[in-house]
């Protein structure tokens, strides 16, 4: 007899494993009768998840850790034995932004220093003429995109707090945001920075990649106690999104997945802008102009579904630079513990001595990440926050 699941989603491309895995009869082949519910923000799916009313959930991987660290609302441990994307977000702005921006650029158009510098030459002018603060949106106050975000800005000496304006946007709003000109840019996952481009609101001018290599996005969370009560539908459900995941990375599926996401229930926009984000070919301007990368969005590639503690260890020193978060070898070890690397192993069959390479965060600037010394590393950053 099939266990029923609810499961909470945001519509983003990096929800893909988890829809395909439902669509694909790869969660029933594991016993398992999954219905996905999907929701417009993040704090409705992760309250839903905290209070039993779904079983796990597509989530940011900061919220995992916040929630279980009790930043910003109740504590309620949280477990991620699997990740359903690494990068796929992008760094979008206004076509009078970014002509402001190449206008005091020295270097390349895509280097994030390069462009953080010329943020910072603008914010400087507009201070200079008494004009509004720019404002950007980001999804979360714990999300990847709220600190990637920030590291690029502060990396070109642009205080987040202090020169600009952070407002909170759920994914699907973003793009009428920065179209009414509420927003100056936004930091969000796939579609949404294609869909600004498609419509000539916006211009990508970042992909997340551009700013750390590998960056955890989206995880599976499960509350820790439920996790621990129920370790055969863990592994089930680990085993049904893996297949997924490698299912969406085989490109002869790809149109097939691309219109499976593209119906309303699912993520509701064009199948093309989909398969685009699928195969790393975005479009980045109202003028047709393509960027490629293959690491724009990893779903299946390069072991991506294996939750790292390296991660967590990251996101959670972007807690304590911006001041959510104090510093602590306790809170550490719980961040660390929320990515679950061993579930995973042992769901799919994985031995000790078959230990996969911890990959690096790969940021573009700054020392190179220290898991074991977030004091360390977060010495060397003179735009910071105090807890």
């Amino acid at each position: 007899m099939s266990k029923p699941l609810h499961i909470g989603f945001i519509p983003l491309i990096d929800a893909a494993a988890l829809i395909v895995a439902v669509e694909k009869g790869f969660a029933a082949a594991e016993g398992l009768d999954v219905t996905l519910a999907r929701e417009a923000s993040w704090s409705n799916v992760r309250d839903k998840l905290n209070i039993g009313l779904f079983d796990a959930a597509h989530l940011l991987a900061p919220v995992a850790i916040a929630s279980s660290l009790g930043l910003g609302h109740i504590k309620v441990p949280i477990v991620a034995p699997v990740n359903l994307g690494l990068n796929g977000n992008a760094i979008t702005v206004s076509p009078a932004l970014h002509t402001a921006i190449m206008a005091e650029i020295d270097g390349d158009r895509f280097d994030p220093m390069a462009t953080a510098l010329a943020l910072s030459r603008v914010v400087a002018a507009r201070r200079s003429s008494g004009a509004e603060p720019l404002t950007f949106g980001m999804t979360f106050p714990f999300s990847s995109h709220n600190y990637q975000l920030r590291f690029w800005m502060a990396a070109g000496g642009v205080d987040p707090d202090e020169d600009v304006r952070l407002v909170v946007l759920p994914p699907p709003y973003m793009v009428d945001s920065i179209a009414s000109g509420q927003v100056d840019g936004f930091c969000v996952g796939a579609p949404w920075n294609s869909i600004a481009a498609d419509r000539g609101v916006g211009q990508i001018m970042h992909f997340g990649s551009d700013i750390l290599v590998r960056s955890a996005e989206k995880v599976l969370a499960l509350r820790q106690a439920w996790s621990g009560k129920n370790p055969e539908l863990v592994a089930a459900l680990v085993r049904a999104i893996f297949c997924g995941a490698e299912f969406i990375e085989q490109p002869d599926n790809r149109v097939e997945v691309a219109r499976m996401l593209a119906r309303p229930e699912h993520i509701g926009v064009d199948a093309d802008v989909i398969l685009r984000t699928l195969e790393g070919r975005l479009k980045i301007s109202a003028d047709g102009t393509i960027r490629e990368s293959s690491r724009y969005l990893l779903v299946g590639r390069e072991d991506a579904p294996r939750p790292e503690p390296v991660q967590a260890a990251w996101l959670y020193a972007q807690m304590v630079r911006w001041g959510q978060a104090a510093i602590s070898s306790e809170a550490l070890a719980t961040a660390k513990a929320v990515f679950r690397p061993d579930l995973y192993d042992a769901a799919l069959g994985r031995k000790g001595e078959l230990e996969p390479v911890s990959h690096a965060v790969g940021a573009f600037a700054g020392p190179t990440f220290d898991a074991d010394d977030i004091a360390g590393h977060l010495a060397v950053f003179n735009i910071r926050r105090s807890p």
